[in-house]
């Protein structure tokens, strides 16, 4: 079970044109309202500090966009803990509002891929600054907009102390209760019950008191294999059969190419997996996905289900985006299948194991 790619594939890519978005126009949230397709991507110029910021593009269709703006719609804020950067949103929809989890830095991060794996800038300052801005850590924050052109800006969601991204929140309610999927990159070790980063979840009353609530481990990756380190990549889709999660894997620790599996959760206890793929159903293969600022590299931040068809847009390379597609019942039956289902409940037997 592979994803179709879009023959004309990438959809967006850097423009010259805007300063701010010459180098890199990647990982974008992406929702379906009212027949507009809503693209908020993240965005960066030739600048040696690498800041981060986002910008909008819209299409009827869901492959071929254009620029709401030639200037970014969101960006670090004046000197708020989001002053370095913001990257990858996820989009849900709760009443007339759209929600936006989106990772940030104290300072921007400089162009890391000439640093070692792993390293961003850091400042000159004390040991008594707080650990966010001593290391400058990725955080995650909540912002809220009507139509994605004006925003107010909630709050951190994460933990000052972690390293927490791939922040998603799922588009609707489980007994009574928000859910949130996390990866803090801290919690691995014996004490964890995982030796890579993974995928947590998190229910609370409050859209920004997680905190002190208890964190879940949903899924980890698998030793020797595609998907070692793992993460969230897009917002959970309800379906009649369950939710639909996609999330990247990443092989040799970390260090390797990207590339995506799914899994189908419990629509009423989404810490129960219904299937799990064995196998990635989108990899990098073209010279657009291999080739940029992280070479080998497929990374979903968007999805919708629109007659029918599953459709997924992804970064390509740090560097560009692509859409791939399926039909949404194909994907389903697969993820039902007696091979996903094994994968599964080995998948659940591991956490209980460790638990």
């Amino acid at each position: 079970m592979k994803l179709k790619k879009f023959k004309d594939n990438p959809v967006l890519t850097p423009n010259d044109g805007n300063e701010w978005e010459s180098l890199v126009t990647c990982n974008p949230g992406v929702i379906y309202d009212n027949g507009i397709y809503y693209m908020l991507y993240r965005a960066a110029g030739n600048d040696k500090d690498h800041v981060i910021r986002f910008g909008l593009a819209t299409s009827t269709d869901g492959f071929n966009f254009k620029r709401a703006s030639d200037k970014p719609v969101f960006g670090p804020s004046v000197d708020g803990p989001d002053s370095g950067c913001v990257e990858d949103p996820r989009i849900v929809k709760f009443a007339d509002d759209f929600f936006v989890t989106y990772a940030y830095r104290a300072y921007p991060p400089g162009q890391y891929w000439k640093f070692d794996h792993d390293v961003v800038n850091t400042p000159e300052c004390s040991e008594y600054m707080p650990a966010a801005v001593r290391k400058n850590l990725g955080n995650t924050a909540l912002a809220v907009t009507k139509d994605f052109r004006s925003y107010r800006r909630l709050g951190r969601i994460t933990s000052p102390v972690l390293d927490d991204r791939d922040v998603i929140i799922f588009p609707e309610k489980i007994d009574g209760k928000f859910v949130m999927l996390h990866r803090p990159k801290q919690f691995i070790g014996a004490k964890y019950g995982t030796m890579q980063p993974a995928i947590w979840l998190k229910y609370s009353n409050d859209l920004l008191a997680w905190e002190d609530k208890d964190s879940h481990l949903l899924l980890t990756g698998f030793e020797g294999s595609w998907e070692e380190k793992i993460g969230g990549s897009t917002p959970p889709i309800l379906t009649d059969r369950g939710w639909l999660m996609l999330y990247h894997g990443v092989e040799n620790g970390g260090r390797g190419h990207y590339r995506v599996g799914a899994v189908l959760l419990d629509k009423e206890n989404p810490l129960h997996i219904i299937g799990r793929t064995c196998e990635p159903i989108l990899e990098p293969e073209e010279d657009h996905e291999i080739n940029g600022f992280y070479n080998g590299c497929v990374f979903p931040t968007g999805n919708v289900i629109v007659k029918g068809k599953l459709i997924v847009y992804y970064g390509c390379a740090d560097k560009h985006i692509g859409v791939a597609t399926c039909d949404l019942d194909e994907l389903l039956n697969h993820l039902e299948s007696d091979k996903c289902r094994h994968a599964a409940e080995i998948s659940m037997k591991n956490i209980r194991v460790r638990d």
